[in-house]
């Protein structure tokens, strides 16, 4: 039986055809006209709807090299189902470098959106109309904010068995059993009963060639778990992740200089020193502690810091703390050593 054609925004697309549509966007205050590009790849063969997405928040960029790596990877061009991919859905924060709208919202908080709502609203909901609703599964692709940087990781509900599956499939070290929030797009593709993954790697308005690798192979294998696309002939060996089941930021008690006394992706123990904060002027340090033992998750890269300020993200694992370690290590040892594309 012959696959039926897609449609998106009125455009009929074929089965075995590879399209990209502008969807409209309201338009700038100059009067500029805007899109959100979206590039469909409908498989001859009938399969699962997968959409990718990234700068979701508009300095979030290491997302937009990744989806470029997949469509141009040559295993998709014998892709069975549909990929739905958009590199950019918050254009106006990539325009002006920003994370948030021009009306100063998140548009991660703004879903599931309305064409009659806010401008973050709007753009919501023609991702969700026009994308989500015609999926049925998502990963959506994230960095650390601005002067900050994640190690590679997976958010996500991990008490669902499909969607922990296909965060076990995707190959991070780290997978975060992390709750919905209101207004994000997790959280409504949740009510439609769509598994998603979050992926966090790196830091905003910066690419990290260490993250985008793992973020592309992390997507084709997660393509390769649903069917989507054949069994990589050189298979790797799966990357045994471990669980965090919660994680906190450890915060600045002063303000000044920081230090780092640990390096991001590192093995902490409660009570360990992980940076000192010194006043520029006298030069005097106060040592931040580790409340807990953990893996550092994130952390921030500005040196010039204010008391309160979030400074390093330490995760809880319910494995060991040294089998997390372990696993972080070979982990950023294989892919910095990875040719992805031989």
């Amino acid at each position: 039986m012959a696959r039926e054609p897609l449609v998106i925004d009125g455009q009929s697309i074929t089965p075995g055809s590879r399209v990209t549509i502008d969807l409209p966007l309201p338009k700038l205050n100059s009067h500029t006209e805007l899109s959100m590009p979206v590039h469909v790849i409908h498989g001859c063969k009938d399969g699962p709807r997968l959409f990718l997405s990234a700068a979701v928040h508009g300095d979030e960029v290491n997302g937009v090299e990744i989806i470029r790596r997949i469509l141009e990877h040559k295993a998709v061009a014998r892709l069975r189902g549909t990929l739905l991919a958009v590199p950019v859905v918050n254009v106006y924060g990539l325009i002006h470098q920003s994370r948030y709208l021009p009306d100063r919202r998140d548009l991660n908080r703004s879903f599931p959106g309305s064409d009659k709502g806010s401008l973050a609203g709007r753009v919501a909901h023609v991702f969700m109309q026009e994308i989500v609703s015609r999926a049925t599964h998502g990963i959506d692709l994230h960095t650390g904010a601005i002067h900050r940087s994640n190690l590679p990781q997976i958010r996500a509900n991990l008490d669902d068995e499909e969607t922990a599956g296909l965060a076990q499939a995707f190959g991070v070290p780290v997978l975060l059993n992390s709750a919905l929030r209101d207004g994000s797009l997790r959280e409504s593709a949740a009510s439609l009963g769509i598994p998603m993954l979050l992926y966090e790697a790196g830091e905003a308005l910066r690419y990290d060639e260490l993250s985008i690798r793992a973020g592309t192979q992390g997507v084709l294998n997660v393509m390769r778990s649903l069917g989507m696309l054949a069994q990589a002939k050189r298979k790797r060996g799966p990357v045994d992740a471990v669980v965090a089941d919660n994680s906190s930021w450890v915060r600045s008690p002063e303000s000044g200089m920081l230090r780092h006394a640990v390096a991001l992706g590192a093995r902490v123990k409660k009570g360990e020193i992980l940076g000192y904060v010194s006043d520029p002027y006298s030069g005097q340090a106060v040592a931040i502690s580790c409340p807990f033992n953990g893996i550092v998750i994130g952390c921030a890269n500005l040196p010039i810091i204010h008391e309160g300020e979030a400074l390093f993200h330490v995760a809880r694992f319910r494995s060991g703390v040294r089998d997390a370690a372990d696993t972080v290590d070979s982990f950023q040892q294989h892919h910095s050593d990875d040719e992805l594309f031989d």
